[in-house]
């Protein structure tokens, strides 16, 4: 696998009943201002809303934000969906109110990472940036 071209794509979704998306849209900001391109979905996605849409839009990762409770269901339905579809090279990570007694079995799932209330904009970044296109052989893409 040889370097992607152009910018890192990244989906940011909502998924679930939840109503609030302020800190989805800091992020997708943030990511953009750094030079990525970034698709947000919207408000109330579901799982194969999110995933048909990295699909379509050739997303290089999805970013999943909830604050609903819901996330150890509806992070792992996105895991599960980008398998079923041969899509496991588009990374998930995630954010939000998300116990810490969630967050190994989350990653256990497939999910790459989880940032919790006070995480930095730029921790966001710098760890898109570091782990999106990682190539397991040589650590690039």
């Amino acid at each position: 696998m040889g370097v992607a071209a152009g910018p890192i794509r990244v989906v940011v979704a909502k998924p679930g009943l939840d109503g609030h998306d302020r800190g989805a849209k800091v992020i997708a900001r943030a990511l953009r201002d750094a030079g990525m391109e970034v698709i947000y979905t919207g408000l109330h996605q579901t799982p194969e809303q999110i995933v048909d849409t990295a699909i379509q839009e050739d997303a290089d990762a999805i970013g999943l934000s909830i604050l609903s409770g819901a996330h150890n269901t509806l992070f792992a339905a996105v895991i599960d969906l980008l398998r079923q579809r041969e899509a496991e090279d588009i990374l998930v990570f995630g954010g939000g109110i998300i116990p810490e007694a969630d967050i190994a079995p989350l990653k256990e799932k497939g999910v790459s990472e989880i940032f919790t209330p006070g995480a930095t904009t730029q921790a966001i970044v710098d760890w898109v940036r570091e782990n999106v296109r990682q190539d397991s052989t040589t650590g690039t893409r």
